[in-house]
C-alpha cells in the first residue's frame, strides 16, 4: 500500500541516489518487501534500485544474506546484530552501495517481555563502512507497525544518500 508520504520519501531517495550514482538493496523481514515496493513504485527506480531480499525465516537470512547462525542463536532475529549482518549481506550479495535491513515484531502476536509487539530493529549499510542500527518501538496494529518501519527505513536512507 502506497501513501503520499511513502511516495514523497521514495522520490526524494531516488533523487539522492541518482545524484550519487548509487544503487540500493533492501533486506526485509517484518515488512515483507514493502520497502522494495515503495521504491519500485517510483518511475525511474530501475536507475537506482538493484534488488530486494525478503528473508522472513531465519534460514533465509542465513542462506540469502550470510547472517551467522550464531548471531541468530545468541541475539535472535529481532536484534541490532542481526539487522547489521542482514544489511552487510545485502551489500555483499548485490551491486548496491547502500542497503537497509529490517526485522521486528509486527504483531498482533509473537511478542515477549524482551521483544514486545512493535519492537523493530533497522540497520543501514554503506559500502566501506560499518552498518549502523537502531531499535525502535512503534505503536498500533500490524499494518501501522509495518508502515512506520518502512517510513523510518526510507528516512534513514535519504540521510545517508543525501
Amino acid at each position: 500500500m502506497m501513501t503520499p508520504t511513502l511516495d514523497a520519501l521514495s522520490v526524494a531517495l531516488g533523487q539522492a541516489l541518482a545524484a550519487r550514482g548509487w544503487m540500493l538493496a533492501t533486506a526485509e523481514s517484518c515488512t515483507g518487501g514493502w520497502i522494495a515496493e515503495a521504491v519500485t513504485a517510483t518511475a525511474g527506480s530501475s536507475g537506482w534500485f538493484d534488488r530486494g531480499f525478503v528473508t522472513y525465516s531465519n534460514a533465509a537470512k542465513v542462506d540469502m544474506l550470510g547472517v551467522s547462525p550464531a548471531t541468530l542463536a545468541t541475539h535472535g532475529a529481532v536484534s541490532e546484530q542481526t539487522v547489521c549482518e542482514m544489511a552487510a549481506g545485502a551489500l555483499a550479495h548485490s551491486r548496491a552501495q547502500l542497503a537497509v535491513a529490517v526485522s521486528g515484531v509486527a504483531g498482533p502476536s509473537g511478542g515477549s517481555v524482551d521483544k514486545p509487539v512493535g519492537m523493530v530493529c533497522v540497520a543501514w549499510a554503506q559500502s566501506g563502512e560499518t552498518p549502523q542500527a537502531v531499535t525502535l518501538h512503534f505503536d498500533g496494529d500490524r499494518q501501522a507497525v509495518r508502515l512506520q518501519t518502512v517510513e523510518h527505513a526510507l528516512h534513514g536512507l535519504i540521510r545517508l544518500a543525501g
